[in-house]
């Protein structure tokens, strides 16, 4: 695996490898344990905004020159002190943004909630595409144009794109080669996680996968 800390500081203006980080937001406040989806105004809860600041401490040294997230509020407000630390504005690409799901709005934990009653299990009828959401591959190709965009935007260097669990892991199953349909639970994609995608030229060489601001439980800390 490429070790990133290895080559923290400006490349030189030959290289051809180019690094783009996937960051999943942070945590976001939500007291009603609803699974929030693309609803507007989930913002960053303290916890979440410390691990944003966490996250770019880490990459202050790396040689970002593009900064990209989801329109949505905690992936912008994840995105800001990293842009800040690098003197860059944060630009906005739809594609990042998170899976659909008709479970939108509704709690959703197991044993509770929205999937004990009867009138929703019709949409838990295939988990392989899946019946309750965006599918798996569409969710996939979005995800790897964003990833296309940025690398070309930051051709030579470092992007950072934030985005949300279920992409980042869709995206990143996809690119292993590995089926699209899996068990939630393990997902390894905790919050404020960095999935980096390194490229030389236009072949992807690595993925390397870290947690600088720590470890969280995917079942439980929401999308």
């Amino acid at each position: 695996m490429t070790d990133l800390n290895e080559q923290p500081g400006p490349q030189r203006a030959e290289s051809t490898r180019t690094i783009v980080h996937l960051l999943r937001h942070g945590e976001v406040h939500n007291p009603t344990g609803i699974l929030y989806g693309r609803l507007p105004g989930f913002r960053l809860s303290e916890t979440g905004q410390a691990q944003a600041r966490t996250v770019a401490k880490s990459l202050a040294e790396h040689d970002i020159t593009h900064v990209v997230a989801s329109p949505l509020l905690r992936a912008q407000q994840t995105a800001t002190p990293i842009a800040d630390i690098h003197g860059l504005n944060i630009h906005t690409d739809e594609d990042l943004l998170e899976a659909e799901n008709e479970f939108e709005g509704l709690r959703v934990s197991v044993g509770d909630g929205a999937l004990r009653r009867p009138r929703h299990w019709w949409k838990l009828r295939d988990p392989f595409t899946p019946s309750w959401g965006e599918p798996y591959l569409q969710i996939a190709h979005r995800m790897l144009a964003a990833v296309n965009n940025a690398r070309a935007a930051a051709a030579g260097h470092e992007a950072v794109c934030v985005s949300h669990q279920l992409p980042v892991w869709s995206l990143r199953r996809f690119l292993h080669g590995q089926r699209l349909w899996h068990d939630p639970r393990k997902r390894q994609c905790s919050l404020a996680s960095l999935t980096s995608l390194v490229y030389e030229g236009d072949e992807l060489i690595d993925i390397v996968y870290s947690e600088p601001a720590g470890k969280s439980d995917p079942s439980v800390t929401g999308a």
